[in-house]
């Protein structure tokens, strides 16, 4: 039998491997050889994880890759308004975002625990860090020094705070684990606490509201939030989002239709936008 944690990974190989062969449209077989497993049982396995089966996935990288995103998303036919989207008010009910208060920041973290655990996920490994108050820190890491050099980065921070390694104990955590592991939104909010500037906060409240299968380009951003001459600063608050797909700055793409940068790999990034696309249109 094979380990969760390996079946998360075979997965994750298997989602690179279609969406940088697209173009060859490689079939079941294919597929199901590249992973080591029979068709039967790579099929299955895949709609387990990722929600569709390889063919849809393929089919959804092939109508949406790169450039034609952004031209086809129905959304961009229309004026961006925050108070018109059912779907975006939807993400809102289930994810509340309040920034880490200035007094903990200044104090290096006094007086605050912080607890931190690795979740397997069909994207790759992440780096929770959460707080009393909510998820601190969500992001992906591609290594084991990865994992050390971002937690050495976080205690950095807050060096002053009370760290705790958890496994499966902490109830944010497991609600985070189940949103990631089967999409379904929790029953109860779950509140996100980044640190950040206003204007990040901002910036990062308004992601909030694009919703899952549809992109927006860093312009349509600047003018939500009310600042439509600030992009450029719209685009480095987005670049220092530390909540990665729960706050979706993935969904920000370039006005040209390409994908653009992504903190934590822009190959990841395509893979996200290409797999929210195939759920919804499965939907």
């Amino acid at each position: 039998m094979v380990s969760q944690e390996k079946q998360y990974k075979l997965i994750q190989n298997s989602i690179e491997y279609i969406v940088s062969h697209y173009e060859t449209q490689p079939n079941l077989e294919t597929l199901a050889s590249h992973s080591g497993l029979s068709p039967s049982h790579f099929q299955k396995l895949f709609l387990s994880y990722v929600g569709v089966s390889p063919k849809q996935f393929l089919a959804s990288v092939t109508i949406t890759h790169a450039k034609r995103i952004l031209k086809e998303s129905p959304i961009l036919n229309t004026s961006f308004d925050l108070g018109l989207s059912s779907a975006g008010r939807l993400h809102d009910l289930f994810l509340k975002c309040e920034g880490m208060t200035p007094g903990a920041y200044k104090s290096g973290g006094k007086g605050l625990s912080l607890y931190y655990e690795m979740l397997q996920t069909i994207f790759g490994e992440m780096l929770i860090v959460s707080s009393e108050v909510g998820v601190q820190s969500l992001q992906f890491v591609s290594s084991p020094e990865g994992k050390l050099n971002l937690l050495e980065s976080l205690k950095d921070e807050f060096p002053n705070a009370d760290w705790n390694e958890c496994n499966g104990d902490r109830d944010i955590h497991e609600t985070v684990k189940e949103y990631l592991y089967h999409f379904i939104p929790p029953n109860k909010p779950i509140r996100l606490s980044p640190l950040g500037t206003p204007f990040q906060l901002k910036v990062w409240q308004s992601l909030l509201q694009i919703p899952m299968g549809e992109v927006r380009n860093y312009a349509d951003v600047s003018k939500t939030i009310g600042a439509p001459n600030a992009n450029r600063a719209v685009g480095s608050a987005i670049g220092k989002n530390p909540i990665a797909f729960l706050i979706p700055c993935h969904r920000v793409i370039q006005s040209s239709g390409l994908f653009g940068g992504y903190r934590w790999d822009p190959k990841r990034k395509e893979i996200l936008l290409v797999w929210e696309k195939a759920k919804t249109n499965t939907v």
